[in-house]
């Protein structure tokens, strides 16, 4: 689906423009051309393939999508694939946006997302003396605003680790804990997946040997490098947490059977006692001279009683019970 398709000039929008025209203006130099998609069928794609000469590899991985964050070149012109993140009722769900930029166009093609660019375009037209730079800043607008909204996925991340935290030693809570901990680490490795390659793959925009569109735009790209550095950085030390809180928590539930099993172990110790007595007594023996004592039911389970109390306050005091 079309979102939308304009054509700049040293910053400024002239027009919007139909599909058919893009090749049109695509040739003028003092030109750039701006389309975005959402969710592109076969057709769509094959059409802009056609408009902007596309590399029919990259155009094939923007069909099937599902691709690795990455930046390649082909020639003049770059094809970046990002991973789009949205929180959606406690779940993670991963879209993604295939840019191609070239020297006078920038295509964007936004997945399986709700999120558009709207605010992005927005920005850029607002500030035309930074546009008039042309396809290469708006594809560092594009890659600065979705890592940006990792951010706020990383905040939410580390809230939640911290709202574990304070309840890991509550007895009764090991299971929920643990459940929420293995949520948890999922969720990082998702955005990991989408930090970590998209980290390595933009370094090469910013140092060494730049791509044409790059060219004069390194200072915009390494700050988006170090913005994925230090999210990246923040995502290696909540893993190392929640492995240390699961570590944690599965030393809770084994001090918690533990604990199950001295009271059972207390518990069975007091019987014994109880059950050796009536053993005993149970024997039946003539030479036993309690039996015939009037008192002797009574004092055998005073006897028993009394033994039992004592070994329960014991335990007791002991911890056990």
């Amino acid at each position: 689906m079309l979102v939308n398709c304009a054509v700049y000039q040293n910053g400024i929008k002239l027009r919007d423009l139909p599909v058919e025209d893009i090749s049109d203006y695509v040739i003028r130099p003092d030109c750039f051309v701006w389309v975005a998609l959402q969710d592109a069928s076969h057709e769509e794609l094959a059409k802009m393939q056609e408009e902007f000469s596309l590399h029919p590899l990259a155009v094939e991985d923007a069909h099937h999508g599902h691709q690795r964050p990455k930046v390649e070149e082909y020639g003049d012109s770059l094809f970046v694939v990002m991973h789009l993140l949205e929180l959606v009722e406690g779940e993670l769900k991963t879209g993604e946006v295939d840019v191609f930029a070239g020297r006078n166009y920038v295509l964007s093609v936004r997945n399986h997302c709700s999120h558009g660019f709207l605010d992005v375009r927005e920005r850029c037209e607002r500030e035309s003396h930074l546009l008039q730079h042309g396809s290469g800043f708006v594809l560092y607008a594009l890659m600065d605003a979705v890592v940006d909204r990792y951010f706020p996925l990383l905040d939410d991340l580390d809230e939640e680790l911290e709202a574990i935290e304070e309840i890991i030693f509550a007895k009764g809570k090991v299971r929920s804990n643990t459940e929420r901990l293995y949520e948890l680490k999922r969720k990082i490795t998702i955005l990991k997946h989408a930090v970590t390659p998209l980290m390595e793959a933009s370094s090469k925009l910013s140092g060494g040997r730049v791509p044409p569109v790059c060219v004069n735009h390194e200072a915009y790209f390494r700050d988006v490098y170090d913005h994925l550095v230090r999210i990246n950085a923040s995502l290696d030390g909540i893993r190392d947490t929640a492995g240390t809180a699961i570590q944690v928590n599965l030393s809770m539930a084994t001090i918690e059977e533990n604990e199950v099993n001295k009271r059972l172990a207390a518990w069975a110790g007091i019987f014994a006692v109880a059950t050796a007595f009536a053993g005993i007594w149970g024997m039946n023996f003539k030479s036993m001279p309690e039996l015939d004592w009037a008192y002797g039911y009574p004092a055998a389970l005073a006897v028993i009683a009394v033994t039992c109390g004592v070994l329960y306050h014991r335990f007791r005091r002991a911890g056990w019970l």
